[in-house]
């Protein structure tokens, strides 16, 4: 099974799947027990981060819903350096 991340309207991130990893800001894997789904929580109240524990209900207000978000800008073009003129000044 691919993952699959699950916005929940009013709550937490769904994580499901048989093969990913969670690891903290230092790269270091969380132990997930075998788990196959978990929950992430994404109002901040939780007094188990980074997972959830349920301390949003009530607290925590947001309508997933799906929408497509705008094309990545290109990249920009990296100015070639320029040459010293033989009196060791650059051109240009």
């Amino acid at each position: 099974m691919a993952t699959k991340l699950t916005v929940l309207s009013n709550g937490s991130l769904r994580v499901e799947g048989t093969d990913f990893e969670l690891v903290d800001a230092q790269g270091q894997p969380y132990g997930l027990g075998g788990r196959e789904r978990i929950s992430i929580c994404r109002c901040g109240l939780s007094s188990n981060k980074p997972f959830c524990d349920g301390s949003h209900k009530g607290h925590f207000e947001h309508d997933a819903k799906a929408f497509d978000l705008p094309a990545p800008a290109a990249p920009k073009p990296i100015a070639p350096p320029t040459a010293p003129d033989a009196g060791g000044q650059p051109l240009g």
